[in-house]
């Protein structure tokens, strides 16, 4: 059972994500608050294993709370919503000790594993502004890729077998689906790694996903 203590200013809010926990056999809803002032005040023994808390709020906000919280309280856990993508909130919340970033618009489903993540006291992120972050910062200026550029040339059919390893085939398995012999497979396979100046099947599949040659 993992009790959450919620603090949202907005009591539609605030009811909404509750219905969605209440409900869950492995939650229990200990506490409810207005503000990070009204939930340090509301707070008592047993403390809650996770504060599920907006980040912006009246009278004291998410980030004044949550630095008072991992001071007096470390072992509470602090998962943070947010309407906000900015990269400047994630880096104030973690700076300030807080466990987790969600948006307000993230799925039930990614909510509870959030919660739970940050429960078994691992750091989470939301996908969404994880992929958020990232596109704006392939979209920025300054984004450059980082890959190496490819300076082998490979054939259509050593691209096919290229392919196949890194998707984990067997060279009887690749012989199979491209329907030629094991020994040409093998005969491809040492090819790759002479073109590609590799040495091993692992260092292969590195450099062809460092290269761009696979995904």
């Amino acid at each position: 059972m993992i009790s959450v203590f919620l603090a949202d200013d907005h009591d539609i809010v605030r009811e909404g994500i509750r219905s969605l926990l209440e409900n869950e056999p492995w939650i229990k809803i200990v506490g409810e608050a207005r503000n990070g002032k009204d939930l340090l005040s509301k707070l008592s023994m047993p403390l809650p294993d996770v504060v599920l808390m907006d980040m912006n709020m009246p009278v004291m906000n998410g980030l004044e709370c949550t630095r008072v919280l991992k001071k007096e309280f470390p072992s509470v856990k602090i998962l943070m919503l947010s309407m906000h993508d900015y990269e400047t909130y994630l880096i104030d919340m973690l700076e300030a000790g807080a466990d987790g970033y969600i948006l307000k618009n993230s799925s039930k489903d990614e909510l509870l594993f959030a919660i739970k993540r940050v429960a078994d006291n691992n750091k989470y992120i939301g996908t969404e502004f994880t992929m958020n972050m990232l596109a704006k910062y392939k979209a920025s200026e300054g984004f450059s890729d980082s890959r190496q550029k490819p300076n082998v040339e490979l054939s259509d059919r050593e691209m096919d077998v290229l392919q196949l390893i890194a998707d984990g085939l067997t060279n009887i398995e690749i012989a199979q689906k491209l329907f030629t012999s094991v020994r040409t497979i093998e005969t491809r396979r040492k090819k790759l790694l002479e073109k590609t100046g590799t040495t091993n099947t692992a260092t292969l599949i590195r450099f062809a996903v460092n290269t761009g040659l696979i995904k």
